[in-house]
């Protein structure tokens, strides 16, 4: 027996409701749609690539097991990126 395939791909991880309920909770009054699904695509690249440094940390330790710390490294060493990023751009636009 074969499966028909899914009419309907799913091409993210994130629902878009509860970014709209986060941003409702910020003070928004009213959320495009489109603005959730901007913030939607960030957090799913900030999360890929946490994600991605947290295997590189348990794998460098020797480890199949990403564990609390790994996390917890990627997400110091991303934030120090983004961090360093905004410095600059503010820079930039200073000029």
């Amino acid at each position: 027996m074969t499966q028909k395939p899914s009419s309907r791909r799913k091409d993210h991880e994130i629902p878009l409701a509860p970014l709209d309920r986060i941003l409702h909770q910020a003070g928004a009054e009213r959320v495009s749609e489109e603005a959730a699904m901007v913030l939607r695509d960030f957090l799913e690249k900030l999360a890929r690539e946490i994600a991605r440094e947290s295997v590189e940390a348990s794998r460098h330790a020797e480890r199949k097991t990403v564990t609390e710390e790994d996390v917890k490294f990627a997400i110091s060493r991303v934030q120090r990126v983004l961090c360093a990023n905004l410095e600059i751009a503010a820079l930039t636009r200073e000029k």
